[in-house]
């Protein structure tokens, strides 16, 4: 396959399923179309040439794949029962302009947000369906087998077979957006931007594919409800937090916390952006959790340097956060925040109660920010303690070599 055709299929095959799963729904007879069309054009397009459209050539080949489908055993009795339901009038244009977009992203990433699914396979779907990867290519996100992914993505595709067939008026297919599917894609989004930005486990940090996918798929979401603050919260949030990822690792790969990071290495633009897009949602609307996290953000990207950061503005946005979602992250926020607008005391306080929660304590933050904090208020001896059981859980490489480097900060500290 030529470089030409290689960049063309990888362009178009994301937005031609998104296209089919909008308008035929089953995104596992959906892919199987897709497939064929896309080896039909990687036999045809090098001797034939590029057509002028190479997304309506794959998308007619792919629907074409469809109907042969379609007109099949159990394949045809479910398209016989969802038109007796739609109505044999009824015609979606999945490249029709509408609230999703010409490429049908927002109503497919509503597909993907079923509440029938849980949530590590609502990002896995979305990564499939959505972004176009490959089953391997999830697989790697999750850092699991290829054969185990297939398998998970298989019972999510049955799993919402099921519920479609349940609710023949789901939103996603009728276009409605409503409160609870769209709170959702956020969800999944962030999800995903997260394990690119910092990834779970492996030998490296970030995984700038995902991230990068993640605010794409935020712009996408952002432009098609525009009014939405939360959404736009999210967005505000991901380009302030991708707007440092150049700084996050030195030379060596090894992760740079942020108090240490070269704040002229972020990226400008996107720092720009973010805070105008949370300046104008804060003043819109009501607050949500992706607005005010978004504006901690801001706060950290318009200090020149760590010390100059408010610190004060930051714990009263932690508060807020914390009011609205108490969940892991925005609670060790609060602990850090607490700590450098007060004392490594007042930090230490919130990170007690933390320490009792047995689901946290088996995360390797929680400890982390707990030998940090006891560094900062002199207890060397327990914040090696600390650090080293942080080490000892965490599963990320880049992490583990920084928490071990911590360590051994604190042990020439504590004399040993």
């Amino acid at each position: 396959m030529t470089a030409g055709v290689e960049d063309v299929v990888a362009r178009e095959a994301p937005r031609v399923l998104g296209a089919l799963v909008r308008r035929h729904g089953s995104p596992e007879d959906c892919e199987d179309a897709l497939q064929e069309a896309l080896l039909a054009a990687v036999e045809r397009w090098p001797r034939e040439g590029l057509p002028d459209d190479p997304r309506a050539w794959l998308l007619t080949v792919a629907r074409r794949r469809l109907v042969d489908a379609v007109r099949s055993g159990s394949a045809r009795r479910r398209r016989e029962e969802r038109d007796a339901r739609t109505g044999p009038g009824e015609v979606l244009d999945p490249f029709a302009p509408d609230r999703a977009g010409r490429d049908g992203t927002l109503a497919t990433l509503l597909l993907c947000a079923d509440p029938a699914l849980s949530r590590a396979s609502q990002v896995a779907l979305t990564l499939r369906v959505v972004s176009g990867l490959s089953t391997a290519q999830v697989a790697a996100a999750f850092f699991v087998p290829e054969r185990t992914m297939g398998r998970r993505l298989a019972r999510a595709k049955e799993t919402l077979r099921a519920a479609r067939a349940a609710s023949p008026d789901l939103p996603a297919r009728a276009g409605v957006v409503t409160p609870e599917r769209l709170g959702a894609v956020r969800q999944v989004l962030s999800v995903v931007f997260t394990e690119g930005y910092t990834c779970s486990s492996g030998e490296a940090l970030t995984d700038v594919r995902l991230a990068d996918e993640a605010v794409r798929l935020a712009r996408e979401l952002h432009a098609a409800v525009p009014d939405d603050t939360e959404t736009a919260g999210l967005l505000a949030l991901l380009l302030l937090t991708h707007a440092r990822v150049a700084a996050r690792t030195d030379a060596r790969g090894d992760l740079v916390p942020l108090a240490e990071q070269d704040r002229t290495r972020w990226d400008a633009a996107l720092v720009a952006e973010g805070v105008g897009l949370v300046e104008r949602a804060l003043v819109r609307g009501p607050v949500g959790p992706f607005q005010l996290q978004a504006a901690i953000a801001a706060v950290h990207a318009e200090a020149a340097a760590w010390e100059a950061t408010d610190w004060p503005q930051i714990l009263v946005l932690y508060r807020m956060l914390v009011a609205l979602a108490p969940d892991p992250p925005a609670r060790l926020g609060l602990a850090v925040a607490a700590a450098e607008a007060g004392s490594p005391q007042d930090g230490l306080d919130v990170v007690t109660g933390l320490l009792e929660d047995p689901g946290l304590a088996r995360g390797h933050r929680v400890h982390a920010v707990h030998g940090q904090l006891l560094a900062a208020a002199g207890d060397h001896a327990a914040a090696v303690a600390a650090l080293e059981r942080a080490a000892a859980l965490a599963t990320s490489v880049p992490e583990q070599r920084h928490l071990h480097r911590l360590v051994a900060r604190e042990r020439a500290a504590a004399g040993e």
